[in-house]
């Protein structure tokens, strides 16, 4: 991975500062609070404080030098002086102005350049996962579907949002996750009709949808899925708006494909929601990437310009939302390969009535 960054930056005849915990966890699969990757065309360079450096000497594998930091002005802006850096590279996506500033004050002798350029080359890098990478986020989707599997058992109308989404990332925790991919969003009855509702105290009632969408991490890549399941009996318009999400659902997966426009993927799922006369009630787009962030390149939505390619990873993940009534979502994490997609989501789909 770092090697392609390298052959991008020779190519250039630049030098990149990476500072980004995402973008530093996927060149060394290392996470810190406190660190600095500095790339050139031949080498690479991660500096950290007392407090890592010890564990990034016996972690990372892909730099190499593992240098303790005091501060950016005692050995990083020497470090990049004396190998004579004359064009800088920097993450213009995940900057604050006035870090560029102080970078370019530190090191007068190069050009610092935060056009997006570098992020562009990165997320070029990132958007196609290897087969390790899809490993790690099978392992995490893995966590994530046995929690399904324990949380319809523990679901009743004793329970509160609260009460459900603590349990889901309890078990996940408990049971292999090394963390959370997101907040969890739980929520049930009016409340699932907000597609990114909060967990509230609110007590699972007879009648209630409840939408679930959440996911673990391990070694830093994420899993995401969403199920909607029924407690009690639901009325013929729930069931109905069910069916049309799940239609829309797998109709999605089934056009993601090598060489699709992601926009072409997201109208035939939306499509199938207008028929059905919801188009004012699905707002989002129908997916995006996953990998060492939650929400990556490539998106599944209308404005998209992007061409699936095999390697890519992407969630489908069509909804239905009614305010103050009910919703729904479904949502699977898709693998693009050279003859279509594998569904990284092996989870029940068909309407759970408990």
């Amino acid at each position: 991975m770092i090697n392609k960054l390298k052959a991008y930056l020779k190519e250039k005849g630049s030098a990149a500062l990476i500072m980004s915990e995402e973008n530093i966890c996927y060149f060394t699969s290392f996470h810190s609070s406190n660190g600095y990757l500095l790339v050139t065309g031949d080498k690479a360079f991660f500096l950290t404080d007392s407090r890592y450096i010890e564990a990034a000497q016996n972690k990372i594998t892909t730099c190499d030098e593992i240098l303790q930091l005091k501060s950016m002005e005692a050995d990083l802006m020497p470090l990049i002086e004396s190998l004579g850096v004359s064009v800088l590279e920097l993450e213009s996506e995940r900057i604050t102005v006035s870090r560029y500033h102080k970078i370019r004050e530190l090191v007068p002798s190069a050009s610092v350049v935060c056009d997006g350029a570098l992020d562009s080359a990165i997320d070029e890098i990132r958007i196609k996962k290897n087969e390790a990478e899809v490993a790690k986020i099978v392992k995490a989707q893995r966590i994530a579907e046995r929690a399904f599997d324990y949380i319809l058992t523990f679901i009743s109308t004793e329970k509160t949002e609260k009460e459900i989404a603590l349990e889901l990332e309890y078990f996940m925790m408990k049971n292999g996750a090394d963390g959370l991919s997101f907040e969890t969003i739980c929520v049930s009855g009016k409340n699932s009709s907000l597609p990114h509702g909060v967990p509230t105290d609110k007590k699972i009632e007879k009648g209630d949808f409840i939408t679930m969408d959440y996911g673990a991490t391990t070694e830093f890549y994420h899993s995401d899925m969403t199920r909607t399941v029924a407690v009690g009996e639901v009325s013929s318009k729930q069931a109905g708006i069910y069916e049309t999400v799940l239609r829309a659902q797998k109709a999605g997966l089934e056009a993601v494909k090598c060489g699709v426009n992601c926009s072409d993927v997201d109208a035939v799922s939306r499509k199938i929601i207008a028929d059905a006369g919801y188009a004012d009630y699905f707002g989002h787009g129908l997916g995006h990437g996953v990998g060492v962030e939650i929400h990556e390149l490539p998106t599944l939505n209308p404005t998209s310009k992007a061409v699936l390619e095999a390697g890519h990873i992407v969630t489908v993940e069509p909804g239905i939302y009614i305010p103050g009534e009910f919703g729904v979502r479904i949502e699977d994490m898709a693998l693009v390969t050279a003859d279509g997609c594998e569904n990284l989501t092996v989870c029940e789909k068909k309407l759970i009535v408990l």
